[in-house]
């Protein structure tokens, strides 16, 4: 088990296996010594675990719980990109899609679920650029998509 994978474990976290597209794309495009990975959804053994819209009976808290499982599971489709998640040099950048209704203004609150897991996973690694938006449905009705983009060596 090597660094990353130790830390994971240290902070309770098992990586699922990727999910699957289910859609006409691939679930990340490696090139060069950097790695994109689709959007990811809060997936849990193959379910939504958090649905709805932000601001619309989701609560902040619980959409932040969203946003971290979305960076678990884009964590999985990294180690499937990469291999060994030691060869991972720095979480370059992550977007968020929150769904929410126009009257929400606390994307970024929620998005923090994502980052602050990608710096307590990566640490100084893992400080990363963001973009943030809100979005009136995503599939499947989750609250929260990630999507990311690594460098790795």
């Amino acid at each position: 088990m090597g660094r990353i994978e130790a830390r994971l474990t240290d902070l309770g976290i098992t990586l699922p296996a990727p999910a699957a597209p289910v859609a006409n794309y691939i679930p990340f495009n490696v090139t060069g010594p950097l790695v994109v990975i689709s959007g990811q959804i809060p997936l849990r053994d193959g379910k939504i675990a958090y649905a709805g819209k932000l601001g619309s009976g989701v609560s902040i808290e619980t959409g932040q719980a969203a946003a971290r499982l979305c960076f678990v599971n884009l964590v999985a489709q990294l180690k499937a990109a990469v291999g060994d998640l030691d060869r991972v040099t720095r979480v370059v950048r992550l977007g968020g899609f929150i769904a929410a209704g126009p009257e929400f203004t606390q994307h970024a609150q929620v998005m923090n679920g994502a980052s602050d897991l990608a710096v307590e996973v990566f640490g100084e690694a893992g400080r990363h650029a963001r973009t943030t938006i809100g979005v009136p449905s995503l599939p499947g009705d989750a609250a929260v998509e990630v999507e990311g983009m690594f460098e790795f060596a």
